[in-house]
């Protein structure tokens, strides 16, 4: 199974690389939003969806009326699955592979956080690497790998990778600080793809934050975005890295907003934002993952300081 299911990503890469979405008018990309069931519409609420699977199945989580997150699945036709793991208080779901299973982390009713792994049949496993006081579990490939980071009793952030067998590996990227609140961030859905890449972002000795890519053999790679800010707190936060080595993500300017890019194989980046989406500090487009067809989710802030997402079309 696992060698036809290389033999179709080098046919689909073929074929993608011959039909690059970056080719096409921005006029054809269509935008569609939704809300999960459940989702409140205050200030600080809603539906963050992180991304697609190449079936197009959509997982995030949204905030309640209480504004207390669970996670959801979101299947191609529509249909909403919502879940908490046992003993969650809170459920970040963050990664979705082509097999359905789902990754992410929840806080424990201590305030402690940690990484979970739920099956295509629901069932959960949690997990933390040692040494962390904090783990959040970004994505899994089709393999089972699973890539995230996890703080230390410093508050240091640090990188790892855990294979099916539950082993873990970490890393750091290079020029990440290593003050509270800094280092390196493998974030998000599709951290790491089928190859083994991966891609996140760190934060410098000034609290700035950075790009980078992993390569399948360690080396990394730096990049930032043109318009990104360069003070506390600003930055770029790349979200993915699909088979053919695209990357979205999404960047702060120095007003504070947030807008969305797409980072194609050749290191090439275009910016978009949501329609819909605020133009005040804190509002904005997020955007945080994307298919190998480049079909990419995310979610926008309003004037209204409400969640919504969003699903951009190539």
């Amino acid at each position: 199974m696992k060698r036809i299911r290389i033999l179709l990503l080098v046919f689909c890469t073929c074929f993608a690389l011959a039909a690059w979405p970056q080719a096409r008018p921005q006029s054809e990309n269509k935008i569609i939003t939704f809300d999960a069931p459940g989702a409140g519409t205050g200030s600080g609420q809603g539906t963050i969806p992180i991304g697609p699977n190449v079936w197009g199945a959509i997982v995030g989580f949204y905030f309640d009326t209480n504004s207390v997150p669970h996670g959801f699945l979101r299947s191609p036709q529509g249909t909403f699955t919502t879940f908490d793991p046992a003993g969650s208080t809170a459920t970040y779901a963050f990664g979705l592979n082509d097999e359905g299973a789902i990754t992410g982390n929840y806080d424990d009713s201590s305030g402690m956080c940690h990484g979970f792994l739920r099956s295509p049949q629901g069932t959960f496993t949690a997990f933390d690497p040692t040494g962390s006081t904090c783990t959040t579990s970004g994505n899994l490939n089709d393999f089972g790998v699973i890539g995230g980071y996890y703080s230390d009793s410093s508050g240091v952030s640090h990188g790892f990778l855990r294979v099916p067998d539950g082993a873990i590996t970490t890393f750091d990227a290079p020029g990440a600080g290593t003050g509270a609140g800094q280092g390196t961030f493998n974030w998000f859905l599709d951290v790491l793809n089928e190859l083994g890449a991966i891609t996140g972002y760190y934060v410098d000795a000034n609290n700035v934050n950075h790009g980078y890519v992993r390569a399948p053999n360690g080396a990394i790679t730096t990049f930032n975005v043109k318009g990104a800010g360069k003070r506390s707190g600003q930055g770029i936060w790349p979200q993915n890295i699909t088979d053919l080595w695209a990357i979205p993500g999404y960047y702060v300017d120095a007003n504070n907003v947030a807008h969305g890019f797409l980072r194609d194989p050749e290191g090439a980046i275009t910016t978009f934002d949501a329609p819909g989406a605020g133009a005040g500090s804190g509002q904005g487009t997020f955007t945080d993952a994307s298919n190998q067809w480049c079909e990419i989710t995310g979610w926008y802030v309003d004037v209204n300081g409400v969640y919504h997402g969003f699903l951009r079309m190539p």
